[in-house]
């Protein structure tokens, strides 16, 4: 009976030792990834989180604990809200545009057309440019007297625009410029997820009878849902945290017009030395994104479809 015993339980022995040599070993390869988020993610996050609850001196340290003084000071602040309100306005310009435009060039570079490789160069170059780059790009682009859309604009006998001067196009044209520059890595994106539908679907639609459009509707984007989420939701991510091209063509103005949130923590931390309010505009920013991000899987990953 003991024997019986000793035998069925040196099993379940066996299978605990491989399970903690398992997770030994798993910790170890682990152990690079966990020392760089420690160090770089998780130790700063903490940092902003008590820094936002104090009143820091000029070289940053902490002075004062104020506690939610921070917090309070921002919502009571009107120059935080237009803060919002640009960054807002910002990410609703440039995510559904952005995909929107690599959306149609993937279709179309998705197309055997003669020459097609060429076309998909181009449309996926934007990639590979700075975001400094891009914005100096751009800032001559949209110069007032010798840019190219003034020019087109005199030729047509139309009255020119101050892009970057003008707080009614400054937003926009910070707009325009941040597509340009998000375009190259979707189309790279989305023209992978196409090639990765199956072609029999296509001929099976095409022998029932099925237009373009109906197949665009009922096979592409249904099998395309699951890369369209993903573009998705890094196009918002990165359109809240985005800094260059507003420091180059604008910084912040005019009127704050672009003071967009990442540039006003830069402003408040790295040009008023404030780096507690600073810090709590950074946890207000990292709340945005993190609850946009679960309302996001929350109710538009229902309606992907994974194979």
């Amino acid at each position: 009976m003991e024997l019986a015993r000793d035998i069925n339980q040196e099993p379940k022995s066996n299978k605990t030792s491989v399970r903690k040599s398992d997770l030994k070993v798993g910790l170890l390869f682990l152990a690079p990834s966990i020392l760089l988020f420690s160090v770089f993610l998780f130790y700063p996050l903490v940092r902003t989180v008590y820094y936002s609850f104090h009143i820091t001196d000029i070289t940053g340290e902490q002075s004062v604990y104020v506690g939610l003084e921070n917090y309070l000071f921002l919502f009571q602040d009107p120059v935080f809200y237009e803060s919002l309100k640009a960054t807002f306005l910002f990410v609703l310009y440039t995510v559904p545009t952005s995909i929107v435009a690599a959306l149609f060039l993937a279709l179309l570079s998705n197309e055997k057309l003669k020459g097609i490789g060429f076309f998909r160069v181009i449309f996926s170059s934007t990639m590979g440019i700075s975001a400094a780059a891009s914005a100096v790009i751009w800032l001559f682009l949209f110069h007032p007297s010798v840019g190219f859309f003034n020019n087109v604009l005199n030729s047509l006998n139309l009255p020119v625009v101050q892009w970057l001067i003008n707080p009614d196009w400054a937003l926009l044209s910070v707009s325009i410029t941040t597509i340009w520059m998000n375009l190259g890595f979707s189309f790279l994106i989305l023209l992978g997820g196409l090639q990765n539908i199956d072609q029999t679907l296509y001929e099976s639609a095409a022998i029932d009878g099925a237009g373009y459009f109906t197949r665009l509707w009922r096979i592409t984007l249904p099998s395309l849902s699951p890369t369209l989420f993903f573009i998705t939701t890094i196009t918002l991510i990165n359109a809240f945290q985005s800094f260059g091209q507003i420091d180059i063509l604008t910084g912040g103005g005019p009127n704050d017009a672009t003071n967009l949130l990442v540039y006003s923590i830069y402003k408040e931390a790295f040009v008023n030395y404030h780096f507690g309010t600073a810090s709590a505009q950074a946890i207000v920013l990292f709340v945005f994104i993190f609850v946009l991000t679960i309302l996001q899987f929350k109710f538009a990953e229902r309606k992907v479809h994974y194979q």
